[in-house]
């Protein structure tokens, strides 16, 4: 499996969606054929299995490894592929890291403990942390929540965390704060032995990579993954015309994508690859139940303001 440069995550790591039947049951044919369509995109670093975006919260774990296999033999062999770790302990994220590392991922996103939200101390981090590198040499990402959730790690933590966490290379930083969203870039990306920040800041993207982001970790990628990639390097050349121009683009899908209840954000782009013709169906899982006509008739003019959608009925690729 491909691997990244010097284990460091970095660049456009889109987050793809899992396609259901009605039955709720897993549709691997149109899982394939998504997956499919988002390795095809250029400049492209990896892809993301097992996360938000693919419901990871709904899935049981044979569900999680048949994720894992599909994606796999599906893109394995073009792109690196970064699995999700979504366990409230520690054991049990252990034993995901170990499924993960013997079906072929190259790297390891680490969703905080829902515990965490009732408080934690460093020790409990690097605990769970420990638990994780000792059972993969898979780099790790860790997925930083906004500190107010309680399950955001202070910029201390994170330190030591990548003090004594050898294979932790990458964060996903999650920080909706600009001045501590800066802070953690300078403060990672200057160590002697840098961590990647990876913005998933999707909703003001373009402000989050000019801050100097080593690259994004998003579901809005299963949808704009080429806007993304173009923006990506429209900032890493210092075009910031080009980037305006893009990130014009984007905007009318962060606004629609990310508005509130912000839960549904991956329900709303499912619901936008079906009007791309991309999907056959845009079911979720409960408790996420289906759109509104109203909300689906904002997202299709999202698409056509972003011009991936004509007036009319067609779309064409970003």
């Amino acid at each position: 499996m491909p691997r990244f440069a010097n284990d460091l995550p970095t660049g456009v790591i889109p987050a793809v969606l899992l396609p259901f039947h009605d039955d709720l049951s897993i549709d691997e044919a149109s899982f394939r054929a998504h997956l499919r369509d988002v390795a095809s995109v250029e400049g492209l670093s990896a892809i993301t299995l097992n996360a938000h975006s693919t419901e990871v919260a709904s899935c049981n774990a044979d569900e999680q490894r048949r994720v894992m296999e599909i994606g796999a033999d599906t893109v394995g062999d073009r792109l690196p592929i970064v699995h999700g770790i979504w366990a409230d302990g520690s054991l049990e994220a252990a034993a995901i890291a170990r499924r993960a590392t013997s079906g072929g991922a190259s790297a390891l996103l680490v969703f905080p403990p829902a515990p965490f939200t009732l408080g934690q101390t460093a020790e409990m981090a690097l605990t769970h942390f420990r638990r994780i590198a000792d059972a993969s040499d898979l780099p790790l990402i860790v997925f930083q929540y906004p500190r107010a959730t309680g399950q955001g790690y202070p910029l201390e933590t994170l330190h030591r965390l990548a003090d004594e966490i050898p294979t932790l290379r990458a964060i996903k930083d999650w920080t909706p704060i600009v001045q501590q969203h800066e802070e953690t870039v300078r403060a990672l990306q200057g160590r002697s032995h840098p961590v990647s920040v990876l913005s998933t800041n999707s909703a003001w993207l373009l402000s989050s990579l000019v801050l100097g982001c080593n690259g994004l970790l998003s579901g809005s990628g299963s949808v704009i993954a080429d806007l993304q990639a173009q923006l990506f390097r429209a900032v890493q050349a210092n075009d910031l015309v080009e980037a305006r121009r893009l990130n014009d683009r984007i905007h009318p899908l962060a606004r629609v994508f990310y508005a509130d209840p912000f839960v549904d954000m991956h329900n709303r782009m499912k619901e936008a690859l079906v009007l791309l013709g991309k999907l056959p169906r845009a079911v979720v899982r409960p408790p996420l139940v289906k759109l509104s006509a109203a909300e689906i008739a904002q997202i299709r003019k999202a698409l056509v303001e972003a011009e991936l959608l004509s007036g009319t009925r067609e779309g064409r690729a970003a």
